[in-house]
């Protein structure tokens, strides 16, 4: 059985989406699972255990210049390689425009059919089209967390039940050779492992946590004595991350470190070296969740309901906090501490003995 599934972007909406593929694996041993994706996602969909190919478009460049020569040789490209197959189900687990326009492009095995969803979850977009496109639309509880929308509806168009715990399915790198590729030689140095990266970019300003928080966190890192990287995806992150390292090489006796812009595997890969992460609401944050680390997400909204942790079932070591207009540092601090003691309960006592 060959399968294709739809889902673009964004980052934490992609991680979102990746037990899908382990629950067909399970339940469909041999079914050949395909992902169409945007192309600076198809890095971390590399790392998942399961997919046979990565379809890796552009949309949200090419409706930017889509009377150009170029994008009209890059969409015959991506063409090209969505319709080498024939699938025996498209699931479109998007459920907006541009996702049902590929679902409806991609081809159909004789007796395939496409999937989607019939009904907007609360929090999230949708668009009528996937619901046209479709030969079966799926309606799924309004009221539910992004993780189990995507496997509910992939569960219920290939008819089989998903095992309790999610499973997100991110491998590690098969040799040594990957640092080298991804030129980050420094970060490799064994006292990474024991870093807490902090996440504090993301796409929306209302989801930050002010730059005073992050710097008193981090010095409460460094006093109990976990050194802090700083992870960034743009340039005006990037600054951020420079203001608090500057900020913290001043009172503490580790150097700050500040990572290097990275591709997702290497990103993901640096994650899963470190002892855990604290962000706000973003992708990386998520990469966090899947890769089962000790996680603390920070919320400006009650809405880690739909998006948090928790909904993996790690018991604990992985929590939301939110607070209105923001959570406090001694907030983030003690759900740090709580995450830290169930993962290394030999830990937890120096560390709760930072100021």
């Amino acid at each position: 059985m060959k399968i294709l599934l739809v889902k673009l972007s964004s980052l934490g909406d992609v991680v979102h989406t990746l037990p899908v593929v382990q629950d067909i694996r399970t339940a469909l041993p041999e079914a050949e699972i395909d992902w169409v994706v945007e192309k600076s996602f198809a890095p971390l969909l590399a790392r998942c255990s399961g997919l046979r190919r990565v379809i890796p478009c552009e949309i949200r460049r090419w409706r930017k210049s889509f009377w150009t020569g170029v994008t009209r040789q890059e969409w015959r490209a991506f063409m090209g390689e969505l319709q080498r197959e024939a699938y025996d189900a498209v699931i479109d687990l998007q459920g907006l425009t541009k996702s049902a326009l590929v679902a409806r492009l991609a081809v159909l095995a004789p007796g395939g059919k496409r999937y989607a969803l019939a009904n907007q979850t609360e929090g999230s977009g949708y668009e009528a089209p996937t619901r046209w496109v479709a030969d079966v639309a799926i309606t799924v509880e309004p009221h539910i967390h992004a993780v189990q929308r995507s496997r509910e509806l992939a569960a219920r168009a290939l008819g089989y039940i998903p095992k309790i715990t999610p499973d997100f399915g991110l491998k590690s790198p098969e040799s040594h050779d990957f640092w080298a590729q991804a030129a980050i030689k420094k970060i490799a140095d064994s006292t990474s492992k024991g870093r807490v990266v902090l996440v504090h970019g993301t796409s929306r300003a209302d989801k930050e946590w002010p730059l005073e928080h992050w710097i008193t966190l981090g010095r409460r890192l460094g006093a109990a004595g976990y050194p802090v990287a700083l992870a960034h995806g743009n340039a005006r992150e990037l600054l951020t991350s420079q203001a608090i390292a500057h900020a913290l090489n001043r009172t503490t006796a580790d150097t700050v470190l500040v990572l290097p812009l990275l591709p997702l595997d290497a990103l993901t890969e640096e994650l899963a070296q470190c002892a855990g992460v604290i962000g706000v609401d973003s992708g990386v944050s998520h990469i966090a969740v899947a890769l089962d680390l000790p996680h603390v997400q920070i919320y400006n909204f009650d809405t880690a309901w739909r998006t948090g942790p928790g909904i993996a079932g790690h018991g604990g070591r992985q929590v939301s906090v939110f607070a209105q207009p923001v959570p406090t540092v001694e907030t983030v601090w003690q759900a740090w501490l709580g995450c830290w003691s169930v993962s290394s309960p030999a830990s937890a006592g120096s560390a709760g003995s930072a100021p």
